[in-house]
């Protein structure tokens, strides 16, 4: 019990950073119906453009003058990757059987890894890790609670583009054209709002929040590497279903319940009596998915539930 506000932090620490790349899969597949499993990649390479950024700047700049520009950088790499995957890759086909992007997906996911190694592929050697700056400060002590410096960017990052994501969708005109493209493509395309636009929004701001977990990513482990976005990302869209794919909402407190539940299953699992082979953070991606199964099994239309119709 000594360490539960430990664990508890750690917990919403990890599943803030599930929930900034759980928005991207829940928005995609609230308008278009797609599962864009190159979403974890779109994460990495957010890490990488952010990390390239910092590369390019002069030696011994300080960390507070390079983390905005390097966000900038990370954002832009994402974005751009996610708007040419939807115009170049999705878009074509978008009127053909469901089976067809998802295996796009999946090529494309497996086509940016391998450019990212080869990338900072470097004499030879395969350079999987790569070291990220740091934020140049210890960490905090919150009575029993340490919050590492690398968390401290997290939480502040997290709830604003969470709040501002939903200003955005409540309040403004495109954001109400993205709910009623949500709603029904066809109808919103003859009121005059042009749908292709609106896809186009929608990959570029869950590219924009991959881009700031790949950043939360890097402060927070100290390095990047190029397939750090496939588990990262099977476990957001693990938090995506559980919170009710479609739903913004649902998606980042689905991060949050993965992450708490993930914090504590690898924390306390192994105290328990006869279970001590089964704790310990080699077991953190397997008690993620026995969740996604339990999910699925017994609520599988998510903890708040799914906001859009189903156009199958």
């Amino acid at each position: 019990m000594n360490t539960l506000p430990q664990q508890l932090a750690n917990g919403l620490f990890l599943g803030s950073m599930y929930g900034l790349i759980a928005i991207g899969y829940t928005m995609v597949y609230g308008i278009v119906q797609l599962i864009n499993f190159a979403h974890g990649e779109i994460f990495m390479t957010g890490g990488f453009g952010a990390l390239t950024v910092y590369l390019l700047l002069p030696d011994g700049i300080s960390m507070w003058v390079a983390l905005p520009a390097m966000l900038i950088g990370g954002a832009l790499a994402s974005v751009l990757i996610a708007v040419g995957a939807e115009r170049f890759a999705y878009r074509p086909l978008r009127g053909a059987p469901r089976l067809a992007p998802l295996i796009t997906a999946i090529g494309l996911s497996l086509a940016l890894q391998q450019a990212v190694f080869n990338w900072y592929h470097v004499d030879g050697d395969a350079k999987t890790a790569r070291v990220f700056p740091q934020l140049p400060f210890g960490p905090l002590h919150i009575g029993s609670v340490t919050v590492q410096s690398g968390d401290i960017f997290l939480i502040i990052a997290a709830p604003l583009c969470m709040a501002i994501l939903a200003l955005f969708v409540r309040l403004s005109r495109t954001g109400r054209a993205m709910q009623a493209t949500a709603q029904d493509p066809d109808t919103a395309q003859l009121m005059g709002i042009d749908t292709n636009r609106i896809i186009v929004i929608a990959f570029a701001i869950g590219g924009f929040f991959a881009a700031v977990a790949g950043v939360s990513y890097g402060l927070k482990y100290g390095s990047v590497s190029y397939d750090m976005g496939f588990i990262a990302g099977l476990k957001a869209f693990t938090a995506a279903v559980l919170g009710g794919i479609g739903n913004i909402y649902g998606a980042m407190l689905g991060g949050l319940v993965l992450g708490i539940a993930e914090a504590m299953a690898t924390a306390y699992i192994a105290n328990v009596p006869g279970m001590q082979q089964l704790g310990g953070g080699g077991w953190a991606s397997v008690w993620a998915f026995v969740l996604l199964i339990l999910v699925l099994l017994f609520r599988p239309q998510g903890l708040l539930g799914e906001r859009v119709a189903d156009r199958a």
